[in-house]
């Protein structure tokens, strides 16, 4: 299906602008009777070679009087500890002699470390002089083992546009060049990325909302996380809001204490219950433990890929501390750079009627407090996955309202974008709602955003993340060609991030106002990868996602806190088991989940 390609093939077929031929083992093709000296000379007289490495010093001598004065010999240096065949010296030892390198090439090519030396705990050591040493000599320098889809440093933050520009925009030195496996990175963080305008004009689109702040490098929903998101650019930064024990509203990723502190290692270790209603087994939550009781926990980060090993941040696994709703509001109001705020409320028929909590009424007292019911400078954002919430919300306020859709759709019918309609501005769905993938896979591109667009409502999509692994292959494993094909090729109006650096970079890449778009920023057109698979490799079809109903959306009124704890007629309550749109739906009499403890209970006694 694909065939080996000559030399000459490639300059015939694809007409390079430029063609770099990279000569390795030359002393074993010698060995056995093989001229590499004189192949290359001969290809060199077929097809124009611009460059020209070569890891011997031999090689190099005996063509560079042979070669056209336009072609570039260059010399690749390996690993600092391996011995150079010719002179019997480690390359370490030839890097400090750059000009005895003159005297056969005009340029080198450097692993990346020899430039950014790496700590055995993964970040960076500050820069050598390497580059500025070479340029001095009169050598241009190109960096190698630039990839995708590795781990490096936890400095780039699994982002490997920022690994590209710390090449060649860091305000120190810049190289001349760098090899990649995936050219459309250095190719856009040159073009697009590299030495950004200060007062350049940004776009309104993609809104860049941040999931618990920059929680993709600092505990989320910390200090941290927040300044950093803020930092970062993030235009709308985030509070998931949990209530503690003594009514407390904060800023918590998860009602479960376990999956973001250090409780389970805490002297709260015995606090742990089922709640059906929220999750299956057992879980440690907020609602058991007061605020300073919580206060004393440490924040863990949240590293969602660590079966791949790809861990986030692991000097600031416990950094930072948790904020009330009240710290983050004076927080946010106190930044000049915020659009707005996201105020996540989950599992609010679950707390007032099993806790007497309503956390909708304690954030629209925060908010009162804050002074966000009369300001205009900062847009105030409710989002839920109930309606109940939202209908709450839209009849006591005048803020912007989200609904959070959780399953993967694949349509979405007008009488149900109706509904929605009546108590949202906007919604969130997930990324397989729009581009859904088979085995990471891109296989299509749904009518979701349309339908939602003809209804007027603005659609944010969730999540984008940095780790590799969280992409589809399309993406060429990077997390800024993903965001791309979503704004501009999906036209959706937000991104969701754990990594808001990202998203607010690409945001003001100068690319997005060329009247032509470059190749290495258009979208990926759904399918095409798919499309180049050897049939025997191809995944099995899968079924698309399913319509979301009207059923998923349409809910009863949210109780109020005077009269949820009130016993009902058949001392049943009023909490659903989970739907299909994520949290639990309000319903009248439930009580399995008090039956499925009782016989619990029988078993253990």
């Amino acid at each position: 299906m694909y065939p080996i390609l000559t030399i000459e093939d490639v300059g015939e077929q694809f007409r390079p602008p430029g063609l770099w031929l990279n000569i390795e083992k030359n002393i074993f093709f010698s060995q056995h009777n093989l001229s590499m000296r004189n192949y290359v000379l001969s290809v060199s007289k077929k097809v124009v070679v611009n460059f020209i490495s070569s890891p011997e010093v031999d090689f190099l001598n005996s063509i560079k009087a042979r070669v056209s004065p336009s072609t570039k010999l260059i010399f690749k240096f390996l690993d600092e500890a391996e011995i150079e065949p010719s002179t019997n010296q480690t390359y370490g030892s030839l890097l400090k002699n750059l000009t005895f390198i003159k005297t056969f090439a005009s340029g080198i090519i450097v692993p990346k470390t020899y430039i950014w030396p790496v700590t055995v705990d993964n970040y960076l050591e500050p820069h050598t002089t390497i580059v500025s040493d070479a340029h001095k000599a009169g050598l241009t320098v190109f960096a190698s083992g630039l990839y995708n889809d590795v781990p490096f440093p936890f400095n780039y933050s699994y982002d490997p546009v920022s690994e590209c520009l710390s090449y060649f925009d860091n305000g120190d030195f810049s190289v001349d060049g760098v090899l990649s496996d995936f050219p459309i990175t250095p190719s856009a963080a040159i073009d697009c990325y590299a030495h950004p305008e200060k007062n350049a004009s940004v776009p309104d689109k993609p809104l860049v909302i941040s999931r618990d702040g920059d929680s993709g490098n600092y505990p989320g929903c910390t200090d941290l996380a927040y300044m950093h998101a803020i930092a970062d650019g993030v235009d709308v930064l985030d509070c998931n809001v949990q209530m503690s024990k003594d009514r407390i509203p904060f800023c918590s990723s998860s009602i479960n204490l376990i999956d973001s502190t250090t409780v389970a290692q805490s002297s709260f270790n015995n606090y742990t219950m089922v709640v059906p209603e929220i999750k299956v087994g057992s879980g440690i939550y907020t609602f058991s433990l007061t605020w300073d009781q919580i206060k004393t926990l440490q924040p863990t980060i949240s590293s969602p890929q660590k079966n791949y090993n790809l861990l986030r941040n692991p000097r600031f696994k416990n950094a930072g501390t948790y904020l009330k709703l009240s710290d983050f509001l004076t927080l946010a109001k106190n930044s000049s750079s915020l659009s707005g705020v996201l105020i996540g409320i989950e599992y609010a028929a679950y707390l007032v009627e099993k806790k007497g909590l309503s956390v909708t009424d304690a954030v629209m007292t925060e908010l009162k407090k804050a002074g966000f019911g009369n300001q205009i400078a900062l847009d105030v954002m409710i989002q839920s996955s109930n309606s109940s919430v939202l209908m709450k919300f839209k009849e006591k306020s005048k803020y912007k309202l989200v609904y959070k859709i959780e399953e993967n759709i694949g349509d979405a019918p007008d009488k149900t974008v109706q509904d929605i309609k009546k108590f949202a501005d906007a919604v969130v769905i997930n990324k397989a709602s729009v581009l859904p993938d088979n085995q990471l896979f891109v296989d299509g591109l749904t009518n979701v955003v349309n339908k939602f667009h003809g209804f007027k409502l603005r659609v944010y999509v969730e999540l984008f993340s940095n780790e590799f692994v969280s992409q589809a292959w399309d993406f060429f494993s990077d997390p800024s060609v993903e965001i791309n094909s979503f704004v501009t090729g999906a036209e959706v109006d937000g991104v969701i991030t754990d990594f808001p650096k990202t998203a607010a970079r690409y945001k003001r890449n100068r690319c997005l106002s060329y009247k032509e778009t470059p190749s290495y920023m258009s979208p990926v057109q759904p399918g095409s990868l798919i499309q180049v698979v050897s049939p025997a490799y191809l995944p099995p079809a899968e079924a698309p996602n399913p319509a979301l109903t009207e059923s998923d959306v349409v809910e009863p009124p949210l109780p109020s806190a005077e009269t949820a704890l009130a016993p009902g007629p058949a001392g049943g309550s009023t909490v659903t088991p989970p739907r299909p749109n994520g949290q639990p739906k309000t319903a009248a009499c439930f009580f399995l989940s008090t039956l499925a403890m009782l016989v619990a209970t029988l078993f253990l006694v």
